[in-house]
């Protein structure tokens, strides 16, 4: 029981509740696999890996099946009870909240790396995948490949983002590059090279213009006009991988970025400098995952095979908030209007 107690209560006490009667906004999915040191494949293993979501108390429960390797997700604007998860056996879909699942991609499209739907066609659902990009047309029922213009050797595809200003208009980041389509995945070109891969792309809630790119040893990228031309961000080393980048979406100009080895960096002047926050993270801040809350600014941070952490004063201070032992690999936020 106290167990339960600690990644339950404690973070609530530690980092404060929203005022009472103030519901948040926003659902928080995380998506992962839980109890990761020590497995041994076969043994009896009780814990629960998949989809998380967060608690009114302010903990995490699991929510659907229990499946080793869920690596992201993505929610049906319409109706968030529909989403898709990119899963190692490959594109799952679920169209009560989890309650039931399906497989809607073949046994040629497996471990998809992450999955996203497009806000303006919402039955367009694009996958990043190990040699290409998949599409469906159909809410997930079925997919296709749709890969003109990517290379033929080079295109393994960590990250698939969609453009909420115009619909079928998509990044995608490979070991190769940035690659664009404004057509729906029907033609794509590269607009930034690399030599190594691109890990995450992400469109500014601020100014859709803005983008920014993380990658295994370019740096950090930004682009100032729809993602069409890309530059690298002074100050931050493309000598260390970076894994993820997040804004603010409550305040212009916060910027954080999550690296294996160099842990939390953040900005409050949307990248003109930068400033490690890892005092107060475990010792090896690993982190994986990062994401901003978009009800209060709470910062997270995901620590691989570690917990997951937050922060109120955006990185300054952190405590934990549970999931002890994870690889939090996604974290997603969904607003709850679209219940």
């Amino acid at each position: 029981m106290m167990k339960t107690l600690s990644r339950t209560l404690l973070p609530l006490l530690l980092l404060g509740a929203l005022p009472a009667g103030a519901a948040p906004a926003h659902d928080l999915y995380l998506f992962g696999a839980v109890n990761i040191t020590g497995r041994v494949i076969g043994s009896r293993d009780v814990a629960k890996n998949g989809v998380y979501v967060r608690t009114a108390e302010g903990g995490f429960t699991h929510r659907g099946i229990n499946y080793p390797a869920m690596l992201g997700g993505a929610f049906d604007p319409r109706d968030a009870r529909v989403f898709h998860v990119a899963a190692i056996c490959g594109v799952l879909t679920t169209a009560d909240g989890g309650l039931t699942w399906r497989i809607g991609t073949s046994w040629d499209m497996t471990e998809p790396k992450a999955v996203a739907v497009d806000p303006n066609a919402p039955d367009m659902v694009y996958a990043a995948l190990p040699d290409g990009l998949g599409v469906s047309t159909d809410r997930g029922h079925s997919w296709s490949r749709r890969e003109n213009g990517l290379p033929a050797r080079g295109k393994y595809t960590q990250v698939v983002t969609v453009d909420r200003t115009a619909a079928g208009r998509v990044f995608a980041g490979s070991e190769t590059g940035i690659y664009l389509t404004e057509d729906a995945a029907q033609n794509w070109r590269r607009v930034f090279p690399v030599v190594d891969t691109v890990t995450d792309i992400r469109q500014s809630p601020h100014d859709p213009k803005h983008w920014l790119a993380v990658s295994q040893s370019a740096g950090a990228l930004e682009s100032r006009d729809g993602g069409l031309t890309w530059a690298p961000i002074a100050g931050i080393t493309g000598r260390r991988a970076l894994y993820s980048v997040a804004f603010d979406p409550t305040r212009a100009g916060r910027i954080a970025i999550a690296s294996w080895s160099l842990g939390l960096l953040t900005s409050e002047d949307d990248g003109a400098t930068w400033a490690f926050r890892n005092e107060g993270l475990p010792e090896k801040h690993q982190v994986w995952r990062t994401a901003v809350d978009p009800d209060n600014g709470r910062l997270y941070a995901a620590i691989d095979s570690g917990a997951l952490f937050g922060s109120d004063d955006f990185g300054r201070t952190w405590q934990s908030l549970g999931m002890e032992d994870s690889r939090i690999q996604n974290l997603v936020f969904v607003p709850r209007a679209r219940r």
